[in-house]
């Protein structure tokens, strides 16, 4: 796994999840892969029936000199047209927005894992810190007895 986002499940009442490839350059991938990048701020948005992820901050690879890359540019998922045209629906609804959980290698390609996501309330995010926090002291408990 090269990048985690792990305040979308903080901020986001997950419900649906897709695997999707992503468009990189080479300077990109190299970047990655020394261990840069952010996907904290990134969401994705549909635009002429493709889904595009922004604010995604991969840093310039310093070796690739003028072949460098945009840090923040907007880079294509690929999907199937099942996938984009569910999405696309999905999001024409109210409060659902596409954030991005994860990013992986997997054999040489980079693969993202995208959520359809609602955002929480503050009394929700309570409420699951609290459901969390239980379903630790009972693990401890358990874990010693």
């Amino acid at each position: 796994m090269i990048l985690k986002n792990r305040r979308a499940y903080h901020n986001y009442e997950i419900i649906k999840t897709f695997e999707a490839g992503i468009e990189l350059t080479g300077s990109e991938i190299k970047s990655l892969r020394e261990g840069g990048g952010s996907i904290a701020e990134a969401y994705a948005r549909a635009y002429k029936n493709e889904i595009y992820l922004e604010s995604m901050n991969i840093p310039v690879y310093k070796q690739a000199s003028y072949n460098n890359h945009e840090p923040l540019r907007r880079r294509k998922l690929l999907l199937n047209r099942s996938e984009i045209t569910e999405i696309e629906r999905a999001l024409d609804r109210k409060g659902l927005t596409l954030v991005p959980l994860k990013m992986y290698l997997h054999k040489g390609w980079a693969k993202i894992n995208i959520a359809l996501a609602r955002g929480k309330k503050v009394h929700d995010k309570r409420q699951s810190d609290a459901k969390r926090d239980a379903q630790r002291q009972i693990d401890r408990a358990l874990k010693n007895h």
